[in-house]
């Protein structure tokens, strides 16, 4: 398909500007910007005006629930909310159903996709452990031959340090990405709630910020040890924006990002132990919430992601301290980021950065830049459609929001994954 996409406002993340331009697409791939080339012919044009393309969003932590959980989700119906809502790229971790530590898990996910997808590009995380069990090794050189983007243990603990620092001397000598989500299990134990004042006043067995914290201090440990490139997912805590800003002064190879719902909510938030505020790590107080944005005004957290967890309704009709952590993420991704540009967080082209070119660099995948010979996985967006975060509304299968009722802005009406038109509103 070739496609002219004209009167666009082109928000561009590498040079942090929005462009007003015309863009030309051919074989899957921006020819132009301003001009097409000579032999360029259009065989469809669609006029963005009064819209702005972005590069599709990349989320690097995303839950399908397939294998495993089909009650939950599954990639046809995550990957369509995923391509509605602006998200061409979804990155899966390991604690599928069975985990993703052969490569026979690998290809059934990719011939999933293939099968039952809405064409959004699915990269699955594979485990570090056999089992994500914390103990044997995976086979990560045979996992990352067969697509596995990074490595990671999910939220499964490791058996010691030893199986830790032996897991990151693999991966770097794989020239391999670890993800870690920083959690100690034994301060973790069974809490539910940040350690402070409303954990107290609804008793709830609380979760300490040095769960976080001091499994940190290790791994970043361990980095300086093996020099493994490493990812810290899901930060929660002030004190953590703090370590990895320090780490990354001495030149560890260290990047970061947290869950968006993090920037918003706060454990306030739980009212009258409401469920849907239920997540892992939990929410924390205001002052951490602050730090986290002006850890991602600074640079210190490089991304944001959905932190995607669908959930079937019964999941969160439990008691508080019963019910399923997570939030269903790819219907408000969008809209809470230009909620944290509207705030003054950062500028629209820089925050769009921490969705789109820095997880590409990171996780090494295509997408990121609107700049001639770069994938055209694009959308176009209404800047200036404004809607009311209504769960029933939702494309995701999970209707686990925490938004319910939030008045937000920007609507995709367009996108392109690969140059072809996916969806359109």
């Amino acid at each position: 398909m070739s496609l002219h996409i004209k009167n666009a406002e082109l928000v561009d993340s590498v040079a942090g500007k929005l462009t007003r331009a015309d863009l030309f697409i051919d074989n899957g791939r921006i020819v132009g910007i301003g001009s097409a080339p000579k032999t360029f012919k259009a065989t469809q044009t669609i006029d963005a005006d009064g819209c702005s393309v972005m590069p599709g969003l990349i989320d690097c932590q995303t839950r399908l629930r397939d294998p495993g959980e089909p009650e939950k989700a599954n990639i046809e119906s995550e990957t369509r909310a995923a391509i509605e809502n602006g998200i061409t790229t979804l990155c899966i971790p390991p604690d599928t159903q069975p985990p993703i530590d052969n490569s026979a898990t690998v290809e059934l996910i990719h011939h999933r996709n293939e099968m039952f997808g809405h064409q959004a590009r699915v990269h699955p995380i594979g485990a570090l452990t056999r089992g994500l069990a914390g103990e044997q090794l995976s086979n990560m050189a045979s996992l990352k031959g067969n697509g596995c983007i990074a490595f990671s243990n999910a939220k499964s603990p490791l058996a010691n340090n030893l199986v830790q620092r032996r897991a990151m001397d693999y991966a770097a000598g794989q020239h391999a990405l670890v993800i870690i989500q920083p959690l100690d299990h034994d301060l973790l134990a069974n809490g539910c709630a940040h350690e402070g004042a409303i954990a107290t006043r609804l008793g709830l067995p609380s979760i300490p910020e040095a769960a976080e914290t001091a499994a940190l201090a290790k791994d970043i440990e361990l980095v300086a040890q093996t020099g493994a490139r490493t990812h810290f997912g899901q930060l929660s805590c002030a004190r953590s924006v703090d370590m990895v800003r320090r780490a990354k002064a001495k030149g560890l190879p260290i990047t970061a990002d947290c869950a968006i719902h993090q920037l918003f909510l706060i454990d306030h938030d739980i009212g009258l132990f409401d469920s849907n505020m239920l997540t892992l790590p939990p929410l924390r107080s205001q002052y951490d919430r602050d730090a986290l944005r002006e850890g991602v005004a600074d640079g210190s957290i490089d991304c944001l992601c959905s932190d995607h967890q669908p959930h079937e309704i019964d999941a969160k009709l439990k008691p508080f301290p019963s019910a399923e952590p997570g939030i269903s993420g790819l219907d408000t991704l969008l809209a809470l980021a230009l909620r944290l540009v509207d705030e003054g967080v950062l500028p629209l082209a820089d925050l769009l950065a921490k969705l789109t070119l820095n997880p590409a660099t990171i996780l090494g995948l295509a997408g990121g830049k609107i700049a001639p010979g770069e994938v055209a996985d694009l959308i176009i967006v209404d800047l200036e459609a404004h809607w009311i975060c209504s769960s029933a509304n939702f494309v995701s299968k999970g209707k686990n929001t925490a938004f319910e009722g939030w008045d937000f802005r920007g609507r995709v009406t367009h996108t392109l994954i690969d140059g072809n038109l996916v969806f359109q509103s």
